[in-house]
């Protein structure tokens, strides 16, 4: 009685004392790329895999008020073998857990028919709202609209994705749906979260779009209204947190299904009110999907057996060469990598963008597939002569990508940064002799140095730094084959 008579007081009053709350859930998966099977992260095997995740995921949908999303990228096209074994035979099996997926640039490597059959076989609808037709309207549309509004608890929620400019960079326009485009990210996303707010009316907004992370951050700052972004594309790291100078709230499970995220969203009448959660990591703690298993498992003998020499040994490893500080510092693996390069390429500095780097290699036998899954990606060498004064600003630069995937791992460099600013740049006195030890930079000496041919010409700030350097020669160097001739050789032994 006493609380029915303070309700109606409330109401009376026109306070908010009795109004509903409700919490809505979102686990989000991303950057799958087609590891099916439990894989080597972060120092163990074991790790993740789609069993465990399906089995995670269908129990959470059995919980009220939850919403699965995926940022995209389920392929991954030639690394590892499973993609290009199976492609997407997999997709379907994430039917009815999955509610809505962004495109990500690796779900067109092997084309836009492809895609496009492999889309035939989803029940869940894909959401990239800049990629257009001819006409301006959105290649991807629900109900005749380039985003998805859920009612969730009595809550609606509004999901949009766009595909930022690195993805725009990364996917060929030859794999493009037919006669689509992409168009400006951010005044898509403006114009979507106006709908969705003005139209729509709904009580929050979640992006789970396909970007980098300094591109989510620059989203949040310069859309308002957005509540929620799932982060993917980065492959990082990154518990629940609000973004600087925002409202927005940032979550991102690194990769392959190493872990998934899952954010709860707290509402008092139809206002958000507080956001909670963080990362569910999929180890051995976690049970499989014992369906999923048997076929994951059945699947993967017959690719074994079809495919043999993906699956033999390149070498052994005393201990192992860990992928910690991959975006932030020196990485045992990028340390190791860059110096094989460096002294293939006989330059004095090696630099080499710590996307290049998507895990370690674990101690004892390293096969191929483990070596293509730490580094997937095919390079060559391109060589350069900078100016110490152009050096300077290209470790500057790295140094200004720090906590990104376009911060460099490195080697015959070494230096200090103080309040922002690089200090004391060294590089190695000779190329072939690197016991001889460091010398200053001179601002007017000339230096060559090495990278990869992403770095030297896709890579943003990078490309447009190194079209001012002289002699630019891309080599024959071939960096996987560098680096898997290091590991038969017995390099490094710990």
């Amino acid at each position: 009685m006493m609380k029915t008579t303070i309700c109606l007081l409330a109401v009376l009053m026109f306070l908010p004392a009795c109004q509903t709350t409700r919490t809505v859930t979102v686990v989000g998966m991303t950057d799958y790329h087609s590891h099916a099977v439990p894989f080597y992260s972060e120092g163990e095997r074991g790790q993740g895999g789609l069993a465990r995740a399906l089995a995670y995921l269908r129990e959470a949908k059995s919980r009220p008020d939850t919403l699965v999303v995926s940022g995209g990228d389920m392929l991954n096209k030639g690394v590892p073998t499973w993609s290009d074994e199976y492609e997407c035979v997999e997709w379907p099996w994430l039917n009815g857990v999955v509610d809505v997926m962004a495109l990500g640039n690796h779900d067109l490597d092997y084309g836009a028919e492809k895609f496009e059959r492999c889309r035939e076989g989803l029940e869940y609808p894909l959401l990239s709202a800049n990629l257009v037709r001819g006409d301006g309207a959105a290649y991807f549309q629900v109900e005749g609209r380039p985003y998805v509004v859920k009612t969730v608890g009595g809550v609606r929620l509004g999901l949009f994705a766009v595909g930022g400019p690195d993805m725009q960079r990364l996917v060929k326009a030859e794999n493009l749906p037919a006669g689509t485009r992409w168009t400006d990210a951010k005044e898509v996303a403006r114009k979507v979260v106006r709908a969705l707010r003005d139209e729509e009316h709904v009580d929050a907004v979640v992006f789970i779009g396909h970007q980098l992370s300094e591109d989510d951050e620059a989203l949040a700052r310069e859309v308002p209204g957005i509540d929620l972004i799932m982060g993917s594309h980065s492959h990082q790291k990154v518990e629940l947190r609000v973004l600087p100078g925002t409202r927005t709230y940032y979550v991102s499970p690194y990769q392959y299904l190493a872990y998934l995220a899952e954010v709860r969203m707290h509402f008092r009448g139809k206002k958000l009110e507080r956001v909670e959660g963080g990362l569910v990591k999929l180890d051995g703690t976690k049970k499989e999907d014992a369906e999923t298993a048997a076929k994951v498992a059945e699947l993967q003998r017959v690719l074994v057996a079809k495919r043999p020499e993906r699956f033999e040994v390149l070498g052994r490893l005393t201990k192992p060469l860990s992928d910690e500080g991959v975006s932030t510092g020196a990485a045992e693996v990028g340390t190791w990598a860059t110096e094989v390069w460096r002294r293939a390429a006989g330059v004095r500095a090696f630099f080499a963008t710590s996307a290049g780097f998507r895990a370690g290699l674990p101690a004892g036998e390293v096969t191929v597939e483990d070596f293509y899954g730490a580094i997937p990606y095919r390079n060559v060498v391109v060589t350069a002569e900078l100016t110490g004064e152009q050096l300077l600003e290209w470790v500057s630069l790295i140094e200004s990508k720090k906590g990104t995937d376009g911060y460099s791992q490195r080697s015959g460099v070494r230096y200090e940064v103080k309040d922002g600013r690089v200090e004391g740049l060294e590089v190695l006195k000779d190329a072939s002799e690197p016991g001889e030890g460091y010398e200053r930079v001179k601002p007017e000496g000339v230096y060559r140095v090495g990278t990869t041919d992403f770095q030297a010409y896709v890579a943003a700030g990078y490309k447009e730094a190194l079209s001012k350097a002289r002699q630019v020669e891309r080599t024959g160097l071939d960096v996987h084959e560098l680096l898997k001739e290091a590991l038969r050789k017995g390099s490094p032994r710990g």
